[in-house]
């Protein structure tokens, strides 16, 4: 794992960080940690990043929070959120940027965002 260029903890309503989820990522990956006594750990490489979108409901602007909503094509985490993130308007932007530039670095071209989920023979090889 490379060093990590965001770190923190899924936090409640008023904004506390009383959560056993850790979401992080570094310039090539999205990790999400859960779990007390069962731990689970999932990535997303950020070159399969299709889509991202902020939602902050009136508590979460209250709290300066909000919801990040990423869509890939992961075959494990197609869609998955990053719930009640400090800072989401300036993490998602930051997610945004590292995204473009991985795709630019592994020289994805536009046709992944054709790729079906539910099609098993996705050959990321292809595709560079």
């Amino acid at each position: 794992m490379g060093e990590l260029v965001f770190r923190d903890r899924k936090r409640n309503w008023c904004g506390l960080p009383w959560s056993f989820t850790i979401y992080s990522f570094d310039e090539e990956r999205i990790f999400i940690e859960s779990g007390v006594f069962t731990k689970k750990e999932d990535e997303v490489r950020l070159y399969r990043v299709l889509d991202i979108s902020l939602t902050r409901s009136f508590i979460q602007r209250i709290f300066k929070m909000g919801t990040i909503t990423i869509d890939s094509s992961d075959k494990t985490l197609k869609c998955f959120q990053l719930k009640n993130i400090k800072n989401s308007r300036e993490v998602k932007e930051q997610l945004s940027q590292l995204v473009e530039e991985e795709r630019q670095r592994k020289r994805i071209t536009g046709r992944e965002y054709m790729v079906d989920h539910d099609h098993d023979e996705f050959d990321e090889d292809h595709y560079h």
